[in-house]
């Protein structure tokens, strides 16, 4: 797919250092319980880590108990929706629709009204507080 935002894998690799570059542009995954946003319950935006997109608002996120930033609901339009079948699973992989940087996985268990659960990497993402 085209994004709006391209780059080359060693551009990418220069702008974002190892660790961001394996979450964002190699489908990686941090550490349960470890990144800075997990807990963070400030009034803001979160934003892709890779080109500053604003992807979740800071009303939709919530404590989900998986130890990874967890939100109901993302700004319309911002997020692009991929089958993975990698690892034996059947999940949903969510990218940056600008970008194409890779955010996490959306899963139908979310407990609040939206029943949707973003679960989103830290590295993949930056906040801007309000």
């Amino acid at each position: 797919m085209k994004y709006t935002v391209e780059k080359s894998e060693d551009e990418w690799k220069a702008q974002l250092g190892e660790e961001k570059y394996r979450i964002l542009r190699q489908k990686g995954t941090e550490y349960p319980h470890t990144g800075e946003y997990n807990l963070l319950f400030e009034n803001g935006t979160y934003c892709c880590g890779a080109c500053g997109e604003p992807l979740f608002e800071s009303d939709t996120k919530f404590d989900g108990h998986c130890g990874w930033p967890s939100f109901d609901d993302c700004i319309p339009g911002k997020v692009e929706y991929i089958k993975d079948t990698s690892h034996g699973m059947l999940r949903t992989e969510i990218l940056c629709a600008k970008c194409g940087g890779h955010l996490g996985h959306v899963f139908n268990d979310g407990p609040t009204k939206t029943g949707i659960r973003y679960c989103v990497n830290s590295l993949s993402l930056d906040f801007r507080k309000k």
